[in-house]
């Protein structure tokens, strides 16, 4: 699946492919517009493109990039 086809899908349809395709990378605090305050949720790996999910499952913003950053040692 690409993430253009990832997008055309439901709601309900992007949380179970979540469920059932996505790999939980962790937690992750997004920013929001305007500089609000900034809204929980989670990372998820999602073929070749990271998903991010709202606690509340009212966001669902697939991105091409990692948000999460690596740190090396």
């Amino acid at each position: 699946m690409t993430i253009e086809q990832f997008k055309a899908l439901s709601a309900e349809a992007k949380l179970k492919e979540l469920r059932f395709s996505g790999e939980l990378l962790g937690s992750y605090e997004r920013n929001s517009e305007h500089n609000g305050p900034k809204t929980p949720g989670d990372i998820f790996a999602l073929y070749d493109f990271w998903v991010y999910l709202s606690d509340d499952e009212e966001m669902i913003i697939p991105t091409r990039r990692n948000p999460l950053t690596v740190t090396e040692e």
